[in-house]
């Protein structure tokens, strides 16, 4: 999911800058300081899930959790997954910094979509459901970070539609794998921290 320095046109970063400053604004605007705990302790994860990756053409393939992140942090996601992909780009040369914002919007806004799909519906369905619906929430976050990556690419060049084409069926497994971890987190989640998902103790 990271794009590397140097590929992406002008206008694609510009418009990557203004969405993630606008995402990460109301982001911070929205975060109660008691939730940033949390924000961190995600952060983390996403930092550390993100790391070990496989490198595809101008992109690379590897964990994001944007799905679980868009559950539990809603708008929060934007200034958590930009703070993660700042430091993997500062000491691991990961993406970059011109990259930064166009990267923080691929991964940060799917996050937010799957939190106005999922975030209330999942905590009140039974639990097959909510694993299924959860499993739809990590799945659908990658297939739309996959979907902004490739369009990022085709909107530099027409010279790069081979490159989306190989990027989008790369990640068609780490759909599947993203899902089931989404899954397995929810699961774990409502059982020893049901108010994460916005469910009380006595209503679970």
């Amino acid at each position: 999911m990271h794009i590397s320095e140097g590929v992406l046109s002008a206008p694609v970063l510009l418009a990557g800058v203004v969405f993630t400053a606008a995402g990460v604004a109301v982001g911070l605007k929205k975060t109660e300081p008691e939730k940033i705990p949390q924000v961190a302790v995600l952060t983390s994860a996403f930092f550390v899930a993100s790391l070990v990756h496989v490198p595809i053409g101008f992109s690379s393939v590897h964990l994001v959790l944007n799905g679980l992140l868009g559950l539990l942090l809603g708008w929060a996601a934007f200034p958590a997954i930009l703070v993660a992909l700042a430091l993997q780009a500062l000491l691991f040369q990961f993406g970059g910094l011109t990259t930064l914002g166009i990267n923080t919007f691929n991964m940060a806004f799917p996050a937010l979509v799957c939190y106005y799909l999922f975030a209330r519906a999942i905590p009140r369905k039974r639990d097959d459901l909510g694993l299924v619906l959860a499993f739809m929430c990590g799945f659908i976050a990658i297939l739309l970070s996959a979907l902004l990556v490739a369009a990022c690419l085709v909107f530099t060049g027409e010279s790069f539609m081979a490159a989306a084409k190989v990027l989008l069926l790369a990640h068609l497994p780490v759909m599947c794998i993203e899902g089931t971890i989404t899954a397995f987190c929810y699961a774990f989640i409502k059982k020893v921290k049901p108010e994460m998902l916005g469910v009380t103790h006595a209503a679970s």
